[in-house]
């Protein structure tokens, strides 16, 4: 299959059944997929800039600008935005992660194009007002105050910062307080001229729709401002890596006047391409994913010890980080830390049964396929393969590899996997 960056720009290619990308002049890239049934269509704008793409003095800047596109344009006032989506009973939102921000909505067939032309505004036309931008300032530090007063985020941001000590990804995607403070207008709305840019993005659009048709949409709203006029562009390839970056072992902790210790405790994991990922969803389901998992039954079921216990896999286009994250009572914590290290270890010694595999390839096929029953899942699908992976997968091809998954390839990886150096955070009173 041929990636989009050797893709020549005015051509259009079929991905699987139902499913074709055209790139457009400036390197923007259109992918979409027909749903039959249905009478929605969900569409994303992915641009491949994250938290981890900033500076330390730009540390915040992908989230802030996040919110600043929803302001207004030359065109439109941040009312104009909402109501062309209230107006139709359409969802319309956005959100930022460590390796890309996405720009989304679901609306009616017909309602299509507005959804388009406010998105391509947006994204191509922003004003980036001083205003706007100190308005906005407080209401991301409040966002950053509330995720300061739950545990979860509080710990896992903890872990972070430990896990990629020295690294971008160390950063909260959100900011500080420190670093959102001192951010001002002319370095943010630089960020936006420089990185979000046509090769950079990729508009993923899922439902009732004619590829052509989205195509001619796209051409049309994301041509202000010369946006396409690089003829020369071409989209950027995704981002690939086999080998995982190291992590930083070792023990942090923060107090807090929580009333439970939260703790994560995890090891370096796996990227986003590597071809074990499927052997990954099926382990982690089994031991963590679910109520019938083996640590939902030993942690809580049998002893009692929290409320809440999961096991996580997350992984990044060059990193990855695998582990455990419970919250107990701080008279728990230390009898809980161990039963999570003990079953660890029997994972390292002994593997799964062959009833834990089947629920946990179970678990991954019906996930899979009942979220793609929704036009948005598709569409991000969609956004999140042109972004980090060589080609995208037909939903036979993805279960056909989750059926290939079997006893010594799960003990294999876990071995592998939880044998590494530990990093452990804490929060608690």
């Amino acid at each position: 299959m041929t990636l989009a960056a050797e893709q020549k720009p005015g051509t259009t290619r079929t991905l699987i059944e139902g499913v074709h990308r055209t790139v457009l002049p400036g390197g923007l890239r259109v992918v979409t997929e027909h749903v039959p049934g249905v009478r929605s269509a969900a569409i994303g704008v992915f641009v491949g800039v994250g938290s981890r793409d900033e500076t330390p003095a730009l540390n915040g800047a992908s989230h802030f600008l996040e919110h600043l596109l929803f302001k207004g344009t030359p065109t439109r006032s941040a009312m104009d935005i909402s109501a062309a989506l209230d107006s139709v009973g359409g969802e319309f939102n956005a959100y930022t992660a460590r390796e890309y921000t996405c720009y989304h909505a679901r609306v009616l067939d017909e309602d299509l194009p507005m959804a388009v032309d406010v998105l391509g505004d947006m994204l191509t036309s922003s004003l980036i007002t001083s205003e706007d931008v100190e308005a906005e300032r407080e209401v991301i530090l409040d966002e950053i105050a509330m995720h300061d007063d739950d545990p979860d985020d509080v710990v896992h941001n903890l872990f972070a910062a430990k896990a990629w000590s020295g690294t971008s990804l160390a950063r909260p995607i959100a900011g500080t307080n420190e670093s959102i403070r001192a951010l001002n207008r002319s370095q943010i709305n630089r960020y936006y001229r420089t990185r979000y840019t046509a090769p950079a993005m990729t508009v993923a659009v899922a439902g009732n729709v004619v590829h052509r048709d989205v195509v001619r949409l796209v051409r049309k709203a994301f041509s202000r401002n010369h946006f396409l006029a690089d003829l020369d562009a071409r989209p950027l390839p995704p981002r690939l890596s086999s080998t995982p970056k190291p992590t930083k072992p070792g023990h942090t902790q923060t107090t807090r006047p929580f009333e439970q210790v939260n703790l994560v405790l995890g090891m370096r994991g796996m990227t986003r391409s590597d071809d074990r990922r499927y052997t990954l969803g099926v382990l982690n389901a089994a031991f963590g994913g679910g109520s019938s998992s083996r640590l939902f039954q030993e942690v809580r079921e049998r002893r009692g010890l929290a409320y809440s216990v999961y096991s996580f896999a997350t992984s990044y286009s060059d990193a990855g980080m695998v582990g455990v994250a419970v919250g107990s009572l701080p008279s728990k914590s230390t009898e809980v830390l161990d039963v999570v290290r003990s079953e660890l270890t029997r994972m390292v010694e002994s593997g799964l049964t062959q009833e834990e595999l089947d629920r946990g390839r179970g678990q991954m096929r019906g996930g899979l396929v009942l979220s793609l029953e929704d036009t948005g899942s598709r569409m991000t699908r969609l956004g999140e393969v042109e972004l980090f992976q060589e080609r995208l997968l037909s939903l036979d091809e993805v279960l056909n590899r989750l059926d290939k998954v079997n006893l010594a390839d799960v003990h294999e990886l876990a071995r592998d996997l939880f044998q590494r150096p530990e990093t452990l955070a804490v929060v608690g009173p």
